[in-house]
This record gives structure tokens, sequence and C-alpha cells, in this order.
């Protein structure tokens, strides 16, 4: 069946706090007692038709899919509701579930300084002509769009990137001009509360892939982004550790620092310090040469320390699915994503439902 996060057994209700301006608001948890759903990321297998892809899914082990909003897979623009009971009757007829929808592509072009390299991957209807500015309204319409869709569809969380107007100021020099990096986050907050409110409409919940080239990219700028559009409650984020771990940004602590926030997780791993030749921003050599500073692995064959986010995930009491997204240059992908199922479903479990000290207690 397509459908939200799991049910629970036996299930519970916990206030969780929230620091600064978010804290006026309770957040509840649905506590973990058992393993989690595993699927698999579509959006890297979007040359194969869906019907092909759901059969691989099943064959490789996955309890279910995240459907991209590209190839034809979901497609937005066709997603009436007969288009998404279409959908749903073809994941559960192969065995599937889904929990989550994808629109990396589209949210990218919301907030970006718009250039020909977006041309290769929106839709025509998006980019049109190509002037920036209505390629970046043209976006966030479709994004809204996509809440809609994800709704007819019986999902409740759309994950996606954001784009970011001041990426390109990453590294400050020429220095940055005073005002210059706030003005980002104003423009970034501005465009995206519609979006989100639009979304809480709805009841769909937009979870960003905190993810170099976005807005957020590592702890302090998610934080800064959740300000930019005042804690906004249909705001969060895909959790992806395999963005922070060659950036040297503590992915475990992302896990707590933004417990309320964690809508999503994908299971991705990748490697560092492969080459002196080149560091953190990659110098210009494409990804899986032998070259390269990072490069993403088959999930289990990287340096994530899966173990710990398991761990933190239970601690929080996160029980959405934990989504595998494939890529790995020097490994084929069938096999890497069989594997990774199930390295995926050997490694996680269900928190524990007593307190083991207080067994001495017992009579």
């Amino acid at each position: 069946m397509v459908s939200d996060f799991p049910p629970c057994q036996g299930k519970q209700r916990v206030t969780a706090s929230r620091p600064g301006k978010n804290a006026t608001e309770p957040f509840h948890y649905t506590s973990l007692t058992m393993a989690r759903p595993v699927t698999l990321f579509t959006g890297q297998w979007a040359d194969l038709p869906l019907d092909t892809m759901l059969q691989k899914a099943k064959t490789f082990g996955y309890d279910g899919v995240e459907l991209a909003c590209w190839g034809d897979h979901f497609e937005v623009a066709k997603a009436d509701q007969a288009y998404c009971d279409a959908k749903r009757a073809a994941v559960e007829k192969a065995g599937l579930k889904c929990f989550a929808i994808s629109a990396h592509l589209v949210g990218q072009a919301v907030c970006d300084n718009i250039d020909a390299r977006h041309k290769q991957i929106l839709p025509d209807y998006i980019y049109g002509d190509g002037d920036p500015e209505g390629v970046r309204q043209r976006a966030a319409e479709e994004l809204i769009k996509t809440a809609q869709a994800a709704k007819r569809f019986g999902v409740s969380v759309v994950n996606g990137f954001t784009g970011s107007s001041i990426w390109h100021l990453v590294y400050s020099f020429p220095p940055n001009l005073p005002n210059q990096i706030e003005d980002g986050y104003k423009d970034f907050g501005k465009r995206f509360k519609p979006i989100l409110d639009a979304f809480q409409k709805e009841g769909v919940k937009f979870a960003l892939e905190v993810h170099p080239t976005e807005i957020a990219f590592d702890i302090a700028s998610a934080e800064r982004a959740l300000q930019a559009v005042d804690y906004h409650p249909a705001f969060g984020f895909n959790y992806d550790p395999s963005h922070f771990g060659y950036q040297g940004v503590d992915y475990v602590k992302f896990i707590y620092k933004f417990s309320d926030r964690i809508f999503h997780a994908h299971m991705k791993d990748v490697a560092w310090n492969l080459s002196n030749d080149t560091g953190v921003f990659g110098g210009h050599v494409d990804f899986h040469r032998p070259n390269r500073y990072w490069d993403f692995k088959s999930v289990g064959r990287g340096m994530i320390n899966f173990e710990k986010i398991i761990r933190a995930l239970n601690d929080i009491s996160y029980a959405g699915p934990l989504s595998v997204e494939w890529e790995d240059g020097g490994m084929d992908r069938e096999f890497g994503a069989a594997e990774s199922a199930a390295f995926v479903k050997k490694l996680d479990f269900p928190t524990s439902k007593i307190i083991f000290d207080a067994q001495f207690a017992e009579k």
C-alpha cells in the first residue's frame, strides 16, 4: 500500500522541546517499537520505466520505494487523482510501499542563480525561455503542485532541494559585502514561505536534503535556514549523512540537533581522504575518478558509521523509512542496490522497550 509513515505497535506520545523561536509549539514523536521499512530512492534509476524499476526494487529486497518526480516515476504535471491512483496500484502490485516522493530537480531552481545548466535538469515547461526569474517562479509553482499531488497520492513528505542565491559566496573572497549572506537567507525565506504555507494546507511536509549548493549544507546553515522561514512547521530535513562526512560535519550531532525536523532519512555512503590531488571542493575532477578526495560508495563500503546513525535515529524515535540512495560509479548498480538493502536491514533494529537496570528491582 501507499501510506504515510507506518504506525507503531503500542505507540506513545512524547513531547520534545525546541530551542529559540520554535519552543512555543510542542512536537510529538511516535515511539519506535519495530524495525523501519527499507526503501530505494528511484532518482538514480529514472532511465528505467517505473514498472521495471518496481520489479527490480522488489527483487533487490526492498520494502518500498521513494519515487523521483522525473522520468516516468512520478510526473507532477500529470498527477490528477486517476494518475495517482494508477501509480499507487502499480506500487502495490509490486508488493511495495511508498512513503515519500522527491522533487530535488525542480526545487533546485526555486532559489538558484539560473543558467544554462538548469535546462538539463528541468522540464521544458519549467525552464521555458530560460529567463531566470521566470524559471524560479515556475519552479515554485511546480513545488506547490507537487504538495497537492503528494496528498492525492497518499504520502505526506516531499523531499527536495531549495537551490541558493548565495552558494557562490561560500568562500568569502573577495570578501562578502555587508548583509550579502543575510540577503540570501531573506531571499530564501521570501520564496519558500508561500510554498511552505501551501504544503501546510495540504498536510504535507517539505524535507530539504542538506547538501552543498543548497541554502543549508551543514549544521550552522541548516539552523539559519530554519530561522529564515520562522521555523515553519512544514519545513524540515531529509537526513543524508553522506553530504556531511566529507565536509567534516558531525552527521550524528545533526540528528540530535534537529530531532524534531527529521522528516525522512537517506542511507547513503561516502569515503574521503582518497587522494591528495584534490580537496573538499573537488578540484573540477569528475565523480568516480581515482584522484578525487571524496566519492560516494555503496552503502556499507564507505566511511559513514551507520551504527551510530541507527542508534541516534532510535534515540529521537524516528519511525520513518530508511531510504537507500545508491551511487557508486565503480560498482554495478543492481549488485550494489541489492547489497545495500541487505546491509541496512541487517543493521537496523527497534529501540528497547525496557530500562535494564530496572530489572534489578523486580521481585
